[in-house]
């Protein structure tokens, strides 16, 4: 009769059946078995992952709900900035209508015959030969083409040229249709200003009709001579340049303005004085 078990077969449950006996004695002994070792063994890693995960969402929970807060925070703060920023804006624009109307109550104590009607520029119209801008006043107001606009310190900023019920229409000096009767404050010498009609000398204006023995310095300053359209005194500019016009008798000067015409922001309208 063939052997059931082989060699090998045998030994190896010998092995077991020896291993068994031991762990039972051991069990009585310690009070566990070792398979308990071995199925703790194999759980401790699964226990560690699964304790890392727990750790894990937990942080991720914890930094979604911070970003969350952080993201409303940011909000907040942004909103809060804008605020600020626009409150600063409103505040530096009462800033300067306060300068502006300061200056402008001192101009008419020093001109008790100006009537003046502030206004604030809501257009604005430039192209070559032209300057022109649109104002928030108009015939409601008192205001008639004709009349003189000038800046806060009596600087002479244009003229009213169209009116509506509401609005109005200065065309400004530095357009080339516009011609003011002026004076050098320094030597008297009289000519007329106008402007946008010169090449090269773009914002700008240009006093003509100088007699050729005219001493023209420059800073030398120019104002209106008076008229029943400009009253007398006004500031027109300062002299940077002068020369010979093309017939070769008559002198002209250049001047730069006295008002930067493209960033002022309000302006005065004299709607009466005394041309006497």
């Amino acid at each position: 009769m063939k052997r059931f078990f082989s060699s090998k077969v045998r030994t190896v449950l010998v092995i077991a059946v020896v291993l068994a006996a031991a762990l039972t004695v051991i069990g009585n002994l310690t009070g566990s078995t070792p398979l308990d070792g071995v199925v703790k063994g194999l759980l401790t890693p699964i226990s560690t992952a699964a304790s890392h995960l727990k750790n894990g969402a937990a942080q991720l929970y914890s930094y979604l709900f911070r970003y969350e807060a952080l993201a409303a925070e940011n909000a907040d703060l942004k909103e809060q900035l804008a605020q600020i920023s626009n409150d600063a804006r409103k505040l530096d624009a009462m800033t300067r209508e306060n300068a502006r109307l300061r200056a402008a109550l001192e101009l008419q104590q020093d001109h008790e015959d100006y009537k003046l009607v502030d206004a604030y520029i809501i257009d604005r119209d430039s192209r070559d030969w032209a300057s022109t801008f649109t104002i928030n006043r108009g015939s409601a107001s008192g205001l008639a083409e004709g009349m003189c606009v000038v800046t806060e310190n009596g600087e002479v900023v244009g003229l009213i040229t169209s009116v509506g019920s509401n609005y109005a229409v200065v065309t400004t000096v530095l357009d080339s249709s516009l011609e003011v009767s002026a004076t050098i404050a320094s030597t008297g010498y009289n000519g007329m200003v106008r402007g946008g009609y010169t090449v090269g000398l773009d914002g700008y204006l240009r006093m003509d009709y100088l007699p050729t023995s005219a001493v023209i310095r420059n800073q030398d300053q120019v104002v209106t001579s008076g008229s029943t359209v400009y009253p007398r005194d006004l500031v027109l500019g300062r002299i940077i340049d002068a020369g010979y016009d093309d017939t070769g008798v008559a002198k002209y000067a250049v001047l730069e303005p006295a008002v930067n015409v493209s960033s002022i922001e309000q302006v005065f309208v004299i709607t009466e004085y005394d041309a006497g």
